[in-house]
């Protein structure tokens, strides 16, 4: 039942806003150079917020408040659960690194820019307006740009940001130009609102078209599909490895939050219109990503375009989407399972390279891994179950990702896109083998430093590559969830 200004329905967001406020204010008078305090605040910060989330979702509120502008749904209570638990991995991973580095010398700008993200992709999560997700998505995007600048004495750091924050500025205003040609088509902000519209044929259908466009490749900027990843390249490799997997992980959930709220819910009306560009975008994300990942030889660019590829998996799910509804719902919820499996595989990812790092190196080129077997063969487990997750190989979560939303692919009757999936798979299993082989076969150059971790730190990877295995051996489980959050969240 739609409420006029119900703040119990945006709980979470109001304790993360407060409580993010509190970790700066906190930081600003403590005078530990490592941030312990700030450390331990900021994680306490996302167990609260989590807890909130959780509750709601046991007292089944669900329901829009704020004039219709902010939705609470079972999908947003899923998303939001995931996104606070990828950010706290983040933090986990990342401490050390960032310690090393000197980065929380001058303050803890580090987790309080995070929170601050994390609640612009909770507002993007709940968006039912496009002034919601406009909101979100500045509020994520400027924290991410600072963040990426958070060494400023590295160069590479700061061109990176600049590049992140011109691209990203140009996307922003495309996105914007795109959400004022769909309001002056429909005359509605509100993303149920203009699905009335679309639906009813009233919407001034060139206006409306030409705003789907400007829409489409707006979030395709925030997906990292291609061709509008030229940033995605320059920025994992430019920025801090801390921050890179603070942009690659959880800001994923949001933006496919927003996809599917906008183009399934506002949009569903005149998919015949936007299916086709998420078509291109699929294709030239798989083939971009995959042949371009197989000639890097810096690690971070190739999880760079290897990000890029997996998009175009997550697009083929969304693009799969038809008219029935069970049918609808199935590759809706393919497409979501497929995002979850993404962003659990890359916490693990980047962790290691965040794990391998120390101070006065960064473990950035392939080369870097030599080795690593002999030197921890428990961190190498985990590396080649990530590798082979995200390649695709049974019985690992990847296989079952990429099968639910091929499944759903060949059930939409496009045959012929999912045998170029099948076959841009394969030759991107070639990159994923050949760091696996590095780390397992390879003698390692130089000295080999031991590598030590935190018991904390060590835990949460060990539950990382558990359910890397264990999601893979039984999907079943998180799939049912997916699929049913989409059914009680989504009209199509």
């Amino acid at each position: 039942m739609e409420t006029t200004f119900n703040f119990s329905l945006a709980l979470p967001e109001i304790l993360l806003l407060v409580l993010a406020s509190c970790v700066l204010i906190f930081d600003s008078f403590s005078a530990h150079k490592q941030r312990h305090n700030t450390f331990v605040l900021s994680l306490g910060t996302l167990v609260v917020v989590a807890l909130g989330v959780a509750w709601q979702w046991s007292q089944g509120m669900t329901g829009t408040t704020f004039g219709g502008l902010f939705v609470v749904d079972e999908l947003s209570h899923f998303l939001k659960l995931l996104s606070c638990a990828a950010v706290a991995v983040t933090l986990i991973y990342g401490r050390d690194y960032a310690e090393q580095r000197d980065m929380l010398d001058r303050g803890g700008e580090l987790y309080t820019l995070s929170l601050m993200a994390l609640l612009g992709q909770m507002i993007m999560i709940s968006a039912n307006s496009m002034l919601t997700v406009y909101l979100g998505v500045e509020l994520m995007s400027f924290a991410l740009y600072a963040l990426v600048a958070l060494r400023r004495e590295h160069r590479q750091s700061i061109e990176a940001a600049m590049k992140y924050f011109v691209l990203g500025a140009l996307a922003s205003g495309v996105l914007l130009y795109g959400m004022s040609m769909i309001y002056g088509a429909t005359g509605h902000l509100e993303l149920t609102r203009i699905a009335e519209v679309v639906g009813s044929g009233k919407a001034e259908r060139l206006a409306l078209v030409f705003g789907v466009v400007f829409v489409v490749s707006g979030l395709a900027f925030k997906l990292t599909a291609a061709p509008f990843h030229m940033w995605t390249p320059d920025v994992y490799q430019g920025a801090p490895t801390t921050v890179t997997l603070i942009i690659g992980a959880a800001p994923k959930l949001a933006a496919f939050a927003v996809t599917l709220r906008f183009l399934v819910e506002g949009l569903h009306g005149i998919a015949v219109d936007w299916q086709p560009m998420l078509l291109v975008l699929a294709v030239v994300s798989l083939a971009l990503g995959n042949l371009t990942a197989i000639v890097q030889k810096n690690l971070k660019r190739m999880l760079a375009y290897s990000t890029i590829s997996h998009m175009g998996f997550i697009l083929l799910g969304l693009l799969a989407g038809v008219f029935d509804g069970q049918t609808s719902a199935q590759a809706y919820g393919a497409s979501l399972f497929y995002v979850v499996i993404y962003v659990l595989t890359t916490l693990s990812t980047f962790g290691l390279i965040l794990l391998l790092s120390r101070r006065g190196f960064e473990c950035e080129n392939i080369d870097d891994l030599k080795g690593l077997n002999r030197r921890n063969p428990g961190l190498a487990l985990v590396w080649l179950l990530s590798m082979f997750s995200l390649a695709g190989i049974p019985p690992l979560a990847g296989f079952g990702a990429k099968l639910s939303v091929l499944q759903a692919v060949v059930g939409a009757g496009y045959i012929w896109l999912a045998v170029f999936a099948v076959v841009m798979s394969l030759i991107g299993a070639f990159y994923y083998l050949r760091v696996v082989k590095v780390a397992y076969f390879d003698e390692p150059e130089g000295e080999a430093h031991p590598l030590a971790t935190g018991l904390l730190t060590k835990a949460v990877m060990l539950v990382n590559g558990v359910l890397i295995i264990g999601l893979g051996l039984l999907p079943g489980g998180l799939m049912d969830t997916c699929i049913r959050v989409i059914q009680a969240s989504l009209q199509f």
